[in-house]
C-alpha cells in the first residue's frame, strides 16, 4: 500500500467564511490556521498547501478573556534607535482590529514559504461586509 501525496494538481480549495463575532481569539486563530494549512482535510500533505481559503468578517467584536485588553501589548519596530512603538490590545482593536486576527494566525502558521503561502489565503475585514461573494463561500461554523 502506498502513502497518499496530495499534490498542486490535485488538491481541491473551497473558500469559507467565519463570523468572528463574540468568539474568542485563541481558539479562533486555532481554527483558522488548521483550515489554512489543510488539517481539517483527509488528504493532508505537510509540504504541500491543501488548505482552504478563509474570509473572517466581524474582526472588531471579537472576545478575549481575562484582563488581556489592557495587559496584551503589540510590539513593532522601525529598525530605528529607539524606534519601539507599542500597542494595548485595546487600543489595536480600535485602530486596525484586522490585524489582530491576522498577527494571531501568522503565530499558528510555519515561518516558511509555505507558511507566508497560507497566511496569503486569510482574508480579514472588520465589519460584516466582504467583496468575495462571487466565490460562494460556505460558512463554517465555530462552537464558543
Amino acid at each position: 500500500m502506498k502513502t497518499y501525496v496530495a499534490t498542486p494538481s490535485t488538491r481541491n480549495r473551497e473558500w469559507v467564511v467565519v463570523d468572528a463575532a463574540d468568539q474568542t481569539l485563541g481558539r479562533l486563530a486555532t481554527r483558522i490556521a488548521d483550515t489554512l494549512r489543510g488539517k481539517d482535510k483527509p488528504e493532508y500533505t505537510p509540504h504541500i498547501d491543501t488548505g482552504d481559503f478563509v474570509v473572517v468578517i466581524n474582526a472588531e467584536k471579537i472576545k478575549v478573556t481575562g484582563k488581556k485588553l489592557t495587559d496584551k501589548i503589540y510590539y513593532r519596530h522601525s529598525g530605528y534607535p529607539g524606534g519601539m512603538r507599542s500597542r494595548t490590545l485595546q487600543e489595536q482593536l480600535d485602530r486596525r482590529p484586522e490585524e489582530v486576527i491576522r498577527t494571531a494566525v501568522k503565530g499558528m502558521l510555519p515561518r516558511t514559504r509555505l507558511g507566508r503561502q497560507q497566511l496569503a489565503k486569510l482574508k480579514v475585514y472588520a465589519g460584516d461586509q466582504h467583496p468575495h461573494t462571487a466565490q460562494k463561500p460556505r460558512a463554517m461554523e465555530i462552537q464558543a
